[in-house]
């Protein structure tokens, strides 16, 4: 079973929401576990998806992910940042960006690149 961590900012958190209503039909024909950071894995939640919910980002839930990605336990990452916004969890943002480089995992920042990414699984 594949493995994708979805990671929102607080302005983006609708935004990632309605992204994986756009993609329901491939995520449920995929059978893909998904864990996210604490927040925006409640919202996706409460949008009728099962998920692994983690800490907060700002809490450690980024490096929490991190952590799995250096494990070897995820498989893609979809991480709508707002990059407009100051965060004080930058460190662990840039830690997961940099992992997913060292680890070859997919990593999305935006919509679009996150629809490729999601085409890719059909």
């Amino acid at each position: 079973m594949q493995t994708i961590a979805i990671i929102a900012h607080d302005g983006k958190k609708p935004e990632m929401v309605q992204f994986l209503n756009e993609n329901r039909n491939i995520l449920d024909s995929k059978q893909l576990k998904i864990i996210a950071t604490g927040t925006t894995g409640a919202k996706t939640e409460a949008a009728g998806y099962k998920v692994e919910k983690l800490l907060s980002g700002p809490l450690g839930g980024d490096a929490q992910i991190a952590a799995r990605i250096a494990e070897g336990l995820v498989d893609m990452v979809i991480f709508f940042r707002d990059p407009l916004d100051k965060h004080p969890h930058e460190p662990d943002i840039f830690m997961l960006m940099r992992l997913c480089d060292v680890h070859n995992v997919p990593l999305a920042t935006n919509p679009a690149t996150a629809r490729l990414l999601i085409k890719g699984l059909e």
